[in-house]
């Protein structure tokens, strides 16, 4: 059997699985996020990963040993990410983890150091543009307004690597997540660059392994506290939108999934890097695989908000806003209620509720946050294409493709078929199948697809001046959006 543990942005999960794919025993811990200032995300990495990681572990291990019917053969973990975790030389956090795009406060040391390598340089060689996303920009940050951190620092932790580190006493970060240090890892030579001591000088940096790379085992100390076995094989593990695309077997050039979750995400395999300015280029995870990587900043989370705001459980509103025609009676949303990273890059963009009147009630103002979430989908979609990576298999993954509104919706605008895998537990699952093909094991049958959501092309024709409609929205507001921004960010507590 193989364990999978995944740190996410509200929860974490895990799952046990046999050599052939059987999900027998799954396990949960929710959790929130701190938001200490605007722009600023952060996780404590004792409070969430490792105490998290340890309930799972030992959740798991129980059932494990109720089974007693085959060897436990592996471990993989994942982690929300690219995330910085400064550590001592021991591996003890020194401040909370710093997290992905989402946490924007790092602007000036983008535009520094975009200025001082160049942002042509920066894309070549490392696949993506310096944004919200980058490590690099992060390390400055810390360095300029935490020094004594930063002059403590020994360890650049990640999610994953913290947990493996704990597990194993191994200092060791994957690939794919080491491509995610803009502007420190050079894309084609899949190696730290001379950049990284330009960045954070001193820092000693981890030693690099493949996704599916055993790295370690696990230690006396860490099987004390985790009730895992000593000497359980740990694989280095990924972030975990990439895991989550291993799930459901998107790992063939040319294949892409999209995941709905608290923010929508999007991950195509290549054969070669095509850097883009508004994506993410990143290697795979395995030698000579590369991805091009899309990411709105909210999309599940506005969900969440407006249902906050006007009551009611999911499947009411889902029931009543499939009653409601495309277009939602003439409503367009922007959803960059946190900022857009992918592919506008843009911290300081807000969310937009257009077209407003009396006699839109709360079925309409949820169907247009939906639409409005699939026209972002789109216009991450065109970008890759723009990039010379068009998906020719999509698949989509995560808690939103419950109930079928938001997938059709999707399908609708962007004119594709999107492939429904029996199993959207996500990056856990991703992450055995990472463990399991660190022992041999072939998982290419594990998750097999069972529904495809077909576009309807007479819905699509009517969306598509909408989505129009959309990219002029934002063109045409965003100086008053980042008037509001800047006011915002001025008055807060």
């Amino acid at each position: 059997m193989y364990l999978g543990i995944d740190i996410g942005t509200a929860s974490s999960k895990g799952v046990l699985v046999t050599r052939d794919g059987l999900i027998v025993a799954r396990a949960e811990r929710a959790h929130s996020v701190s938001t200490p200032r605007p722009g600023w995300v952060e996780h404590d990495a004792e409070a969430v990963w490792w105490a998290e990681f340890r309930a799972i572990a030992a959740e798991l291990s129980a059932v494990f040993a109720e089974l007693g019917t085959e060897p436990l053969a592996g471990l993989a973990v994942s982690g929300i990410g690219p995330c910085l975790l400064p550590a001592d030389a021991s591996g003890t956090p020194l401040r909370p983890a710093i997290l992905y795009g989402v946490d924007t406060r790092a602007t000036t040391e983008i535009a520094e150091l975009t200025a001082e390598l160049g942002a042509g340089a920066i894309l070549a060689r490392c696949g993506s543009p310096l944004s919200s996303q980058a490590v690099g920009p992060k390390l400055r940050w810390l360095a300029r307004h935490e020094p004594e951190v930063a002059a403590e620092m020994r360890m650049l932790l990640m999610a994953s690597s913290f947990l493996v580190h704990r597990l194993t006493g191994r200092y060791v970060l994957d690939h794919h997540s080491a491509s995610q240090c803009t502007p420190m890892y050079d894309l084609r030579a899949q190696d730290w660059s001379e950049w990284a001591q330009a960045v954070a000088p001193g820092l000693p940096l981890p030693e690099l392994a493949w996704p599916t790379e055993i790295v370690g085992h696990v230690t006396e100390k860490a099987a004390a506290a985790t009730g895992l076995p000593v000497g359980l094989p740990v694989a280095a593990g990924a972030i975990d939108a990439w895991a989550e695309a291993e799930s459901v077997g998107v790992r063939a050039p040319g294949e892409a999934m999209v995941m709905y979750g608290t923010t929508m995400f999007l991950v195509q395999v290549l054969t070669d890097p095509r850097p883009h300015p508004g994506l993410w280029g990143t290697c795979g995870l395995r030698p000579d695989t590369y991805t091009l990587a899309a990411g709105m900043a909210t999309s599940g989370a506005v969900t969440d908000w407006l249902r906050g705001l006007v009551g009611g459980d999911y499947g009411d509103l889902v029931v009543e806003a499939d009653r409601v025609p495309p277009g939602s009676t003439g409503l367009l949303v922007l959803p960059y209620f946190a900022g857009e990273r992918t592919p506008l890059f843009d911290p300081d963009a807000r969310g937009i509720l257009a077209g407003l009147t009396l006699a839109h009630g709360r079925a309409h103002l949820y169907r247009a946050v939906l639409e409005g979430i699939a026209y972002g989908v789109r216009h991450n979609l065109e970008a890759m294409t723009e990039a010379g990576g068009r998906a020719r298999r999509l698949v989509a993954v995560g808690g939103g493709t419950k109930g079928g509104l938001w997938t059709r919706i999707v399908s609708d605008v962007t004119g594709l078929p999107q492939e429904i895998p029996a199993e959207t537990m996500g990056a856990a699952l991703g992450d055995a199948m990472l463990a399991a093909a660190a022992d041999g094991v072939d998982t290419s049958g594990w998750n097999p697809v069972i529904a495809t959501v077909e576009p309807d092309p007479g819905r699509g024709a009517d969306y598509d001046e909408f989505y129009r409609r959309y990219r002029e929205l934002y063109r045409d507001t965003v100086d008053i959006a980042h008037f509001l921004a800047a006011r915002q960010h001025r008055d807060a507590p």
